[in-house]
């Protein structure tokens, strides 16, 4: 039987003879309309097929199969990935930038850097996100995001927008500009709403007046409405669970925990979050934000299926340390990053992340003891199912998206394919 071989650690090859056919390079990825992932670790819902393949058709999957079992026709195109592992690509539910550019910055340009940049991390799809501004620049990037939102396709698709804030408890407002929280006011974020069809994620502090009102909105257009940078008690959070809230954002990161009122001990929203079934939650695993300890309680309190991994990345991701802005180059807020970690200028409480979601998923089996299969559930199907996107994406199953990455034993990024497109290949591939 003849094979056309893409082997990942040689290059082009028809039976050993060096070729630059099939999935050649355009300036939009490497592209092929029907091949095989043959020889990998296949990552399913279920299982991991240790010596299995996948056939491309176009855009989608339409076949997951152990290769003990079965047959490729001959003279297929083929890409041989000698051992190391076929996932579903990673779904980052929250970040603000990476490669230098932030969502803030209100430009095509800007989405379609972070799409690359987070593409390379390991990302398919991703949930840009807005922060804490000035009207003038949320319009502005909500504008460039529907203008970006279909001409990106060398990086990660832009599933939609999370709007994060500026609905915001001052008390844990972390680096969200404080000059710009304020309570939800209809005549605002009706108007917000209003301007795109692309909005499938709101972050709001269910405490504040009309915040509840605001939920009930949410939940009306089917957008996802989430706990975030909030000071709230458990009576609050069940009030926001009854109003349309149903997912929390980095959790521990910018929340009420436990506290004493007049020597009685009152739940926050880190208790409840860990306690309540109908809440799932999202965890910045990037080794700086949560020790192991916290991960490891996270993951035994809600389960991979609870439990979304996000990167809350900023610009600075994928960037060497020094100076950088949060936000519009013009209006944001400076931070430092040293070390790898992210900070405020004052170094009074963290900026986001430098990650990029592929770390996130190492951490997990690393740090936090967790299995392979469970750690990469946390990145695809279970933030596809809180989105509401499994029925295109999440998992490796005959009619989904030919979303994928590759990843090799040390679980680092080989190749992503994002509908069919090779969109990264790793230094020393090409």
């Amino acid at each position: 039987m003849t094979f056309i071989i893409v082997d990942l650690l040689s290059g082009w090859k028809v039976d050993g003879i060096m070729t630059e056919i099939n999935l050649e390079f355009n300036g939009d990825g490497y592209r092929g309309d029907d091949y095989f992932l043959l020889n990998g670790r296949v990552i399913t819902p279920y299982r991991i097929i240790e010596h299995g393949g996948i056939r491309v058709q176009g855009q989608y999957i339409t076949r997951v199969f152990d290769m003990a079992n079965s047959n490729v026709p001959e003279g297929s195109r083929v890409i041989d990935v000698r051992g190391v592992i076929i996932a579903p690509g990673f779904i980052d539910i929250h970040l603000h930038g990476g490669g230098g550019a932030d969502v803030m910055d209100g430009s095509i340009e800007a989405f379609e850097i972070i799409a690359r940049t987070h593409a390379q991390g390991g990302a398919t799809a991703i949930l840009p996100s807005t922060l804490t501004s000035s009207l003038e620049d949320l319009h502005r990037a909500i504008s460039a995001f529907e203008r970006a939102r279909d001409s990106v396709i060398n990086g990660a698709r832009l599933l939609g927008l999370h709007l994060e804030g500026p609905y915001f408890a001052e008390a844990q407002c972390g680096a969200q500009d404080p000059r710009y929280l304020r309570e939800p006011a209809p005549e605002e974020y009706l108007a917000i709403l209003d301007k795109s069809a692309h909005i499938m994620r709101v972050s709001a502090a269910p405490e504040l007046p009309g915040a509840l009102e605001l939920g009930r909105e949410l939940r009306r257009r089917h957008i996802l409405a989430s706990i975030g940078h909030s000071d709230a008690t458990y009576d609050d959070v069940l009030a926001a669970i009854e109003s349309g809230y149903s997912h929390v954002t980095h959790l521990y990161s910018g929340m009420s925990g436990v506290k004493r009122v007049n020597c009685y001990r009152v739940t926050g929203v880190i208790e409840s979050a860990l306690l309540l079934d109908e809440l799932t939650v999202e965890v910045i695993a990037d080794g700086k934000h949560l020790p192991a300890s916290l991960l490891k309680l996270i993951y035994k309190c809600k389960g991979p299926e609870r439990v979304a991994l996000c990167t809350d990345a900023i610009r600075a991701a994928s960037m060497p340390d020094g100076e950088y802005i949060v936000g519009s180059e013009d209006d944001g807020r400076r931070i430092i990053v040293d070390d790898g970690v992210a900070w405020l200028e004052d170094r009074s409480a963290f900026a986001g992340s430098v990650a990029t979601i592929g770390q996130l998923v190492r951490n997990m089996v690393n740090m936090a003891d967790v299995s392979l299969r469970d750690a990469i559930k946390m990145a695809t199907s279970t933030p596809a199912k809180i989105l509401g996107v499994d029925d295109k994406m999440g998992c490796l199953d005959p009619g989904k998206n030919a979303d994928m990455v590759v990843l090799d034993s040390g679980l680092s990024v080989i190749m992503t394919i994002v509908g069919g497109r090779v969109v990264y290949r790793a230094p020393g591939l090409d």
